[in-house]
């Protein structure tokens, strides 16, 4: 997949799931998972810059399931557990 594929697919409507925990320390901290991406969660102190990073993680993730040959999904295809 060539960059101007990749940035494409991460750019599309992924259906993303915001909160905010308690880290270890006490802090609030922010986070968004992508139902898509079972694994993927991206985590900062503000929601801000959740908004502003989640989707270079994202594409890192794509990048390396790529490389490991595995199904990349698509927009909407995700099981609730």
């Amino acid at each position: 997949m060539d960059e101007q594929a990749l940035n494409e697919y991460i750019n599309q409507n992924w259906t993303l799931e915001f909160g905010t925990d308690k880290g270890y320390t006490g802090n609030t901290y922010h986070y968004v998972e992508i139902k898509e991406f079972p694994s993927f969660v991206y985590c900062a102190p503000t929601k801000e810059i959740v908004l502003a990073n989640y989707k270079h993680q994202l594409k890192l993730t794509v990048k390396i399931m790529l490389e490991y040959g595995d199904k990349l999904p698509n927009p909407g295809e995700y099981e609730e557990l």
